[in-house]
């Protein structure tokens, strides 16, 4: 197997650029500010690994799956965790242990699951079959990881910030008004194609 650096850059730079506004970073910072980070942070780069290895594996795969199936379970996915951000709970006093919705396991699987479903025919996987098909599948799955794994620990990040200066029941309204709106936008996505 052998890697070239340049295919890892270019990939790394052209899906990070892309990543960057793209909804996922968005519900990454979102799940941050109400679950652990780094337990989200491993839910989503294993959702992205996969995505990446189906890409550059398997590309014209994204091209089989109804696209308003993957939009309408992407949006009750954003609407579920639009309704567990919102439905209250008044944990500002607590420490932060109390941003934990729960263990390991349940974090990571609803990280990895929302990742997993809303990426499906985005940018970002399209950009990096199309790279695969014209650079070394490695080095492409190398770079686009890394840029999708960044962009989410970027988002991480930033959530955990705002969440240390701003009271947390704001943040978690603000985290689910922002979840609520990337539903209604999975499912304008539906009838506008």
């Amino acid at each position: 197997m052998h890697l070239d650096p340049l295919a890892i850059l270019t990939a790394f730079g052209l899906i990070f650029l892309a990543e960057l506004p793209d909804k996922t970073m968005f519900a990454s910072l979102a799940m941050g500010t109400r679950m652990r980070p780094l337990y989200v942070w491993f839910g989503t780069s294993t959702a992205f690994a996969v995505h990446v290895a189906i890409a550059v594996g398997a590309g014209s795969l994204i091209g089989l799956l109804p696209d308003w199936t993957v939009k309408t379970v992407s949006a009750a996915l954003f609407a579920f965790g639009a309704f567990m951000l919102l439905r209250g709970g008044g944990d500002d006093e607590e420490d932060s242990g109390g941003r934990t919705v729960s263990g390991f396991w349940p974090v990571y699987t609803t990280a990895f699951m929302a990742v997993f479903i809303s990426e499906w025919g985005d940018l970002t996987q399209i950009t990096t079959a199309n790279l695969a098909a014209t650079n070394g599948v490695a080095s492409v799955a190398i770079g686009s990881a890394a840029a999708l794994m960044s962009v989410s620990a970027l988002a991480l990040l930033a959530g955990r910030f705002i969440a240390k200066r701003v009271p947390l029941k704001t943040v978690q309204r603000i985290g689910g008004l922002c979840m609520l709106g990337l539903a209604v936008w999975s499912v304008v996505e539906i009838f506008t194609g």
